[in-house]
């Protein structure tokens, strides 16, 4: 069968080729890939940047936002052949630590967690994968193509779960207003939750996309294509960083209104040095009572919670947010960034 593969430190070493049926060792389902989506983290991988390969291989098959269709599955599994699935990521550590024995692996405390496509087990780019029945989410077949965007809108999930929790460490929180940063498609997936949780939505993107002006407006939300410090004042009760961009990062800290939460969702590479009041952000977030917190990754609630959301959106607007599909055999394509891009997917169909 056919697999996106690539050498984990290697750059530009990704490729298809030709592998192995997956073994029954990856879990009991099999299931036939429909699409693949794309995002910063594979970019990452097939730089040489991230990415470690199963123990003893030298290829790693990528992909980590999985679409597809179950072929067989054990009577007791809970699924059935033709059942339209989404598989977890990770997996959680042997040990395990007190978050992994609980079902949260998306907090692993001593990071000997695995992850599919990304860290040391097989992703599911490729015609066919296993998957355990535990780690398999079925998704709503009337969401047809647009059922890709689950992994990236579980950690959206878990982002606004984590949100709600720290909010309501006070009785008396009642968040008015939402300000994302970065238009891609996990900050507009955040934006969707945002509207659908009856916050006055603003969302800030480096430059100006009609397309994305356009979304956005159809969810009542509002496009900025400007700089945070020309937002004439606005003083959000929550922010979600999803750009990642240093300069957005370090203007994020201390905006908020008091008791406001930051969640930084977008990652930033190193060796980024700026200039910080380190004294006047202390000041701002004590008085204010403000927190900022990073999260990463979703456990099988947050793929609930990200079902959910997508079953309430409008079905065009999902689809719209998926603007280029690739062929497999061409699917590096995906990885450049084009101009008008907001998410792209490997066609496997």
């Amino acid at each position: 069968m056919r697999a996106l593969t690539v050498a984990p430190g290697t750059a530009n070493s990704a490729r298809v080729e030709e592998v192995s049926d997956p073994p029954l060792s990856d879990g009991a389902v099999l299931v036939k890939t429909l699409a693949l989506g794309v995002c910063g983290t594979d970019r990452e991988i097939v730089s040489g940047q991230y990415g470690w390969a199963p123990q003893g291989a030298q290829r790693l098959v990528i992909g980590h936002e999985s679409l597809g269709k179950v072929e067989k599955a054990p009577a007791d599994s809970g699924f059935k052949a033709g059942d339209v699935v989404v598989g977890i990521v990770r997996r959680p550590d042997p040990v395990p630590c007190p978050a992994c024995a609980v079902g949260e692996w998306d907090m692993c405390r001593n990071g000997r967690y695995t992850e599919r496509g990304i860290k040391e087990r097989n992703g599911f780019g490729s015609d066919y994968f296993r998957i355990e029945p535990e780690f398999l989410v079925k998704v709503d077949p009337a969401l047809g193509g647009a059922a890709v965007l689950l992994e990236p809108t579980s950690v959206v999930a878990k982002a606004w779960d984590h949100t709600q929790r720290i909010g309501q460490r006070t009785r008396s929180w009642r968040p008015k207003t939402l300000l994302v940063t970065g238009a891609g498609p996990v900050g507009l997936l955040a934006a969707l939750m945002g509207c659908q949780r009856g916050l006055e939505v603003h969302v800030l993107d480096h430059r100006e996309n009609l397309l994305k002006r356009r979304l956005l407006d159809s969810l009542g939300a509002i496009y900025h294509a400007e700089s945070l410090r020309d937002l004439n004042g606005l003083k959000p009760d929550i922010v979600m960083e999803c750009s990642g961009a240093p300069a957005v990062v370090r203007d994020v800290l201390g905006s908020t209104a008091a008791s406001g939460i930051v969640c930084l969702v977008g990652v930033t590479a190193p060796g980024h040095d700026f200039d910080i009041d380190i004294g006047l952000l202390n000041r701002n977030m004590v008085l204010d009572n403000e927190t900022v917190f990073g999260t990463v990754n979703a456990n099988r609630a947050h793929y609930q919670m990200a079902g959910d959301a997508l079953a309430k959106a409008d079905k065009d607007w999902l689809e719209r947010l998926i603007t280029r599909r690739e062929p497999v055999e061409q699917w590096t394509k995906s990885l450049e960034r084009l101009q008008d891009d907001i998410k792209v997917v490997v066609d496997f169909s």
